[in-house]
């Protein structure tokens, strides 16, 4: 699988095309929210009537298995659609989404609203769907890899895709550094795994010199793809 060709879209800011305060139709009677640490935007079983986009901060989606613990299926950050489900038609929130930052400035647009934006906007209305088909695709190989791949491969995926949205080569040595917004408890949950066992993965890997870490960067010397 291609990431760099299916996640294409991702790198396109949302927010700068898409955000009703910028349109002279929606301008003044639009206004944004802010969220804290740990707040949330909506949750399971809430009625699907807006789709967000952020203007800065993260927020994490997921769900509660019926053991009440809690599965995350993305992080998105500032430029990032989500809610979208609600654009085809989608009644009621299959997850909850949640502030990760302080200060998480979000644009609340209704579902009405985004139709008329996107009806007017072809291209971006082409975007937008392609965005949703990629996201189901990128959820079901992630799903696939907690079931059927141990935790050491889940985290070397899980680098390229972070290769591919946050890397940029190092001139003078050639490696890939990624300055990435993750904390280690966000990774662990993306891949299925607990903190712990995500450092064992990441200290074998550095023991390899396949790569070296720090808090928000990771160095990768060979390629993992």
């Amino acid at each position: 699988m291609n990431i760099e060709n299916i996640w294409f879209f991702e790198k396109v800011n949302l927010f700068n095309m898409l955000c009703p305060h910028k349109f002279k139709a929606y301008k003044n009677t639009h206004d944004f929210n802010s969220y804290k640490k740990q707040e949330y935007i909506y949750f399971e079983e809430d009625s699907a009537n807006k789709v967000y986009l952020i203007e800065k901060g993260k927020v994490k989606i997921g769900y509660y298995t019926e053991e009440g613990d809690e599965v995350i299926k993305a992080i998105l950050a500032k430029g990032e659609l989500f809610g979208e489900k609600a654009i085809l038609g989608e009644e009621k929130r299959e997850e909850f989404a949640k502030s990760v930052d302080n200060n998480t400035s979000i644009c609340p647009v209704d579902v009405d609203t985004m139709h008329d934006l996107m009806r007017d906007n072809k291209p971006f209305s082409f975007k937008i769907y392609k965005l949703i088909g990629f996201r189901i695709k990128r959820l079901e190989r992630r799903l696939e890899l907690i079931m059927f791949k141990d935790t050491k491969t889940r985290l070397l995926e899980f680098l390229n895709e972070l290769c591919h949205d946050y890397g940029y080569d190092c001139e003078k040595t050639g490696n890939k550094i990624i300055n990435h917004p993750y904390t280690q408890k966000e990774i662990a949950s993306l891949i299925g795994t607990s903190r712990p066992t995500l450092n064992i993965s990441l200290n074998e890997l550095k023991e390899e010199n396949i790569i070296d870490f720090n808090r928000n960067q990771i160095t990768i010397f060979k390629n993992i793809a």
